[in-house]
């Protein structure tokens, strides 16, 4: 049913789109903060990756990607732990305000044709190939971001992170500034969420301003299959799980494509996946506790 492109465009994709997920696992799990300025700073990070790979420096503007979506994080974390905005509202501010950001970065056009400029993925695939540049580099960059993001949150600021997440009050009374341990982990969240848009760009030669519209979805569908399937254990498994998750998102994706599912009817596609994917972990506990009481009632009625 799904030729060898379908499947290796699926990876690719699921590998891009992997550092959203990556990006909600340390916002939403460790964190526990509802992050919604992933859409725009996925705009941001295409936005700015486009613009800079036409100017001729596609590397630098991975770089310069990371470092917007960084800031953009450090706005809602400012508006969260400065003014004392709640986090869901603090995200919607800057994502509403990162459209007209973007639209800016992009010289007020919708969007950036890069058919004829030299990207990443053109680079590589002169490097590894052309069958398989594209697919080598997407794997790399979101492999290394896993392993980073398992190192660091090992490390002394990245417990002072999951501590906060877990219970923020025990964290303050034990002396530790909160705001500094919601901040660095916003901005890393933002800074992952950017590259994936930067990468999006590069691969995709667009950009385009309405590119992170339904991202919060598509990072929780990959985020919750991950969790679901293959993030039992600890932060390493789990962090591995969100890639997978992503992957195998793509999989259905490419598979509803191949059932000639209008390409309108993906964000319900997304919006359902979520919905299973919450609901069956529920729903199985469920019916346990309904089978251990039938038993029970059995043995008492015997």
């Amino acid at each position: 049913m799904l030729s060898i492109g379908i499947i290796t465009n699926a990876l690719e994709l699921g590998f891009i789109y992997a550092l959203v997920a990556l990006a909600l696992f340390l916002s939403y799990k460790i964190l526990n903060i509802a992050d919604l300025t992933t859409d725009g700073a996925f705009t941001l990070g295409c936005a700015v990756s486009a613009v800079m790979a036409v100017a001729g420096h596609p590397l630098l503007g991975i770089v310069c990607a990371m470092i917007a979506g960084s800031c953009a994080g450090f706005i809602t974390a400012a508006l969260q732990t400065k003014l004392g905005v709640p986090s869901i509202l603090a995200g919607i501010i800057t994502n509403t305000g990162l459209y007209t950001i973007n639209l800016m970065v992009m010289g007020f056009s919708a969007n950036v044709n890069m058919l004829k400029t030299v990207t990443l993925f053109s680079m590589a695939s002169d490097f590894f190939g052309k069958t398989a540049g594209k697919l080598v580099t997407a794997a790399l960059i979101a492999c290394a971001v896993c392993a980073f993001l398992v190192f660091f949150l090992k490390t002394q600021t990245g417990l002072c992170i999951r501590a906060t997440g877990d219970n923020p009050d025990m964290v303050r009374a034990s002396s530790i500034n909160t705001a500094f341990t919601v901040t660095v982990g916003l901005c890393m969240a933002n800074a992952c969420t950017a590259l994936s848009g930067a990468l999006l760009a590069q691969y995709q030669k667009t950009a385009d301003i309405n590119l992170g519209t339904g991202m919060v979805v598509i990072g929780l569908a990959s985020l919750i299959i991950g969790e679901t399937l293959f993030g039992r254990g600890g932060i390493a498994s789990k962090a591995v799980g969100a890639v997978l998750g992503s992957i195998l998102y793509r999989f259905i994706i490419a598979l509803a494509l191949r059932m000639h599912m209008p390409a309108e009817a993906l964000k319900l596609i997304s919006a359902v996946i979520v919905a299973l994917a919450i609901a069956i972990p529920y729903i199985k506990k469920n019916a346990e506790r309904g089978y251990k009481s039938a038993g029970k009632g059995g043995k008492a009625d015997a």
